[in-house]
């Protein structure tokens, strides 16, 4: 039977306006995957916003900032989640990220909060992890590790490609200044294998290829609660750890302003923030009702706390970068 025109048009039309609306985040790979904390997340803000949560995933935060800064306005992301403070500002300053208008005044994070276009979802620190069967005694420090037995080799990421990568590039500077050249020099006869990712090192670090590898703090902690096994540990540097803290924004030219920005405020709920511990494996930005979970390390004290101002890193990462460029090539 054919339908008359306007009945067609009104049933398609209603057929339109039953289709829930689409949310779509760009994130990370680590994120999404099973054993991350994106499903769950998933499940929970469906089940509130009878919407379709898309996850869109890429290696890396600095992937994440090169892909949306390719697509621009055209982009099909409404939320980008996985950049950092380490590329904050640099994402700012490309004007396709709006302002979340947010109350964050319940956050719980070692550095006071001031973006009015960025809101974080969860922080940690860097160290070297190291498998004590293979190594009894890692270095303590630093200047040990730079300067320890040779056959320490370590694995880490590429600065350019990876936000871990980053993450020592800051820590190091944060460390020697002026000299920070000299420091890479001395350090790189130790590095084994410069990755483009956390996973590839980490990975191999897994396979036995290194003692040591570049990852956090919180690391550990999925060996012990995930898999039972307690012979992993990060090693507590004497200078102290940079601190990363995660962040995500909504794309200025989303058609879905309003749903992105409940996703954000949905982001810093216990909902949410629960699953950040055994999930994302790092720490959360609200105390959560339960605590932290048996296992899981307390955060770096305040007094070893390392860390520069977006500000100053979207000003001198480049060079920063071109820095450990000549260094590693030497």
């Amino acid at each position: 039977m054919r339908l008359p025109a306007t009945l067609a048009t009104v049933l398609l039309s209603s057929a339109v306006l039953a289709e829930p609306s689409v949310l779509t985040v760009y994130t990370y790979s680590s994120f999404t995957a099973d054993w991350g904390p994106g499903p769950a997340v998933e499940t929970a803000f469906e089940s509130a916003c009878d919407c379709d949560l898309e996850f869109v995933a890429v290696d890396d935060g600095v992937a994440l900032l090169g892909r949306v800064r390719l697509e621009g306005q055209r982009s099909d992301a409404d939320v980008v989640l996985g950049l950092d403070t380490n590329l904050m500002a640099e994402a700012a300053d490309t004007g396709l990220f709006a302002p979340h208008a947010i109350d964050l005044a319940h956050l719980a994070i070692p550095i006071q909060w001031e973006s009015d276009t960025f809101v974080p979802y969860d922080y940690g620190y860097f160290a070297f992890v190291h498998d004590t069967r293979r190594l009894e005694t890692p270095p303590a420090s630093m200047d040990e590790l730079i300067h320890g037995p040779a056959d320490n080799q370590i694995l880490i990421q590429d600065p350019r490609t990876s936000t871990p990568g980053l993450g020592l590039l800051l820590w190091m500077k944060k460390l020697h200044g002026e000299e920070n050249a000299s420091a890479w020099e001395a350090l790189q006869p130790r590095v084994l294998t410069v990755t483009k990712g956390w996973s590839e090192a980490y990975g191999l670090f897994l396979e036995g290829e290194a003692p040591l590898v570049l990852s956090y703090t919180t690391s550990p902690a999925y060996h012990r609660i995930a898999e039972g096994e307690s012979h992993y540990a990060a090693a507590p540097f004497a200078e102290g750890h940079y601190l990363q803290v995660e962040v995500a924004g909504v794309l200025a030219s989303t058609d879905q302003p309003e749903l992105a920005r409940d996703f954000l405020r949905f982001m810093v709920s216990e909902d949410f923030q629960r699953e950040i511990p055994t999930g994302n494996w790092m720490y959360p930005v609200i105390e959560l009702e339960a605590g932290l979970p048996e296992g899981f390390p307390e955060p770096v004290p305040a007094s070893d706390t390392l860390f520069f101002p977006p500000e100053v890193v979207a000003e001198n990462r480049r060079a920063w970068v071109d820095e450990w460029l000549r260094a590693m090539s030497e």
